[in-house]
């Protein structure tokens, strides 16, 4: 058959499918972004072509060579694993279908929120995939504790997440362990701690209804494959040129300040993930770039980024409602944070 069911929001066009095997849901609209991903992207290629030029034929002040070094080197390596998780974040809303995870996850949400927890291993998906994936595992009545947990560490602990991770720290394997034990620490103790206080008031999905809509799997695989890659790479160029300037502009003795601070050598670069939303695939790179910082402060921002960033937020108060997403980023904010220091301490 090549009608496929799209689940949408009754008040606007869909957003990019999920799930094709059966029906396919789509995150609820969210506000227009000021800046889209597209000319982000575009904008970040040029910038590449100049600095290449800049750092290949040695051209300008010492300065732009090493904003221009330090941006190529993000972008270069980032860009690989970034094309990667987006691949397979697309194939997996196209052909994995949700039941999947509601066969596998047990009815008892302390049992339930654990074994989400770590499906995010095995079902790699981007921050804006894990929304309406969730939000429609809660539709077909799996514990939200349970779906919360798996929105978390999906887009934080896949295997190109920690490839990526490995090849950003190289030599430095004590960092791949630190984010995933982190951020699945994180993400089961957001479902637990939801499921012991959260309020099914604060959880309001929108009111979805059913369009028939022409479509095949493979269609909604480049739909969804074009919506990712696009989206992240133009966070990705944002991430590039934040982090190669921080490293220009900023006093070398600022950062080693803030690093010798207890509190603020943490709260800072988790703060600045939450601004740049950089992807999960791509965010490794970023904060290896981030020099000054100590390898604690630079795990709270890759455990912290893929879980609370500004377009999260909005995915979240679209599908959910504001209520729930202002206390749930909060309360991710906070727990990532804590999970980041303590693991940072015993393993680094």
């Amino acid at each position: 058959m090549t009608d496929e069911l799209i689940i949408e929001s009754s008040r606007h066009a869909p957003a990019s499918p999920v799930e094709t095997a059966g029906p396919i849901e789509t995150a609820a609209p969210v506000r227009k972004r000021r800046l889209d991903s597209l000319p982000l992207l575009v904008v970040g290629m040029i910038a590449v072509l100049v600095a290449s030029r800049v750092v290949g034929g040695r051209h300008g002040p010492p300065w732009v060579q090493a904003w221009a070094t330090v941006f190529i080197a993000i972008c270069v390596q980032a860009l690989p694993f970034l094309l990667l998780g987006t691949v397979l974040s697309a194939a997996v809303a196209a052909f994995v279908p949700t039941a999947f995870l509601e066969r596998a996850l047990p009815r008892n949400p302390v049992l339930a929120v654990p074994i989400a927890g770590v499906a995010g291993v095995v079902l790699p998906g981007c921050e804006c995939a894990s929304v309406p994936v969730a939000g429609r595992l809660i539709a077909r009545g799996v514990a939200p504790a349970a779906a919360l947990a798996f929105l978390l560490s999906s887009p934080a602990i896949n295997p190109v997440v920690l490839v990526a991770t490995g090849v950003a720290f190289r030599g430095h394997p004590e960092m791949v362990w630190a984010r995933l034990i982190a951020s699945l620490a994180s993400a089961v103790v957001m479902g637990l701690l939801w499921d012991r206080f959260g309020k099914p008031e604060w959880l309001r999905p929108k009111v979805l209804q059913e369009q028939a809509v022409r479509g095949k799997r493979w269609v909604a695989f480049r739909h969804s494959l074009e919506h990712d890659f696009l989206h992240a790479g133009g966070f990705l160029v944002i991430g590039g040129l934040t982090a190669a300037t921080l490293n220009v502009a900023l006093p070398r003795g600022l950062l080693s300040s803030v690093t010798g601070l207890p509190v603020l050598s943490v709260l800072v670069p988790a703060l600045l993930a939450v601004l740049l939303a950089v992807c999960s695939e791509a965010d490794a790179f970023v904060a290896a770039g981030l020099a000054g910082l100590s390898p604690t402060a630079r795990l709270a921002f890759m455990v912290v980024g893929p879980m609370v960033d500004i377009k999260l937020i909005a995915l979240q108060a679209g599908t959910f409602g504001r209520a729930f997403a202002w206390r749930f980023s909060a309360a991710t904010f906070a727990v990532a944070v804590l999970m980041a220091s303590l693991v940072g301490w015993w393993l680094l």
